[in-house]
């Protein structure tokens, strides 16, 4: 896992053609808005919460955020436990996101 500031990630998201955005957050906090293209598996859901990273591609670099920063890089350790080799946290989450912001 990298801590990436929200420049370096934008940056490294819009270069990288293997990437996956993953919000883990709950789902009132994603009615807020989502950054775009975001696949989203509440990190809150324990056993739910790994069955679904299992059926992820381990393959793809995951850029990982939720609301401040804590619970992604959470999710991103336990996603190099499952094998995961390439995760970025996003230090400051979506409460300190700049970019584009979609609605679901």
């Amino acid at each position: 896992m990298t801590d990436l500031t929200q420049q370096e990630w934008a940056s490294k998201l819009a270069a990288d053609k293997n990437a996956v955005v993953l919000d883990v957050r709950t789902p009132e906090e994603v009615a807020l808005g989502i950054i775009p293209d975001a696949i989203v598996i509440d990190i809150y859901n324990g056993q739910g919460f790994i069955e679904a990273i299992e059926k992820l591609d381990t393959s793809k670099t995951y850029y990982v955020y939720c609301k401040s920063g804590g619970r992604s890089a959470q999710a991103c350790r336990v996603m190099n436990q499952l094998g995961f080799k390439n995760t970025y946290n996003l230090i400051g989450g979506f409460s300190e996101w700049s970019g584009e912001v979609a609605s679901i």
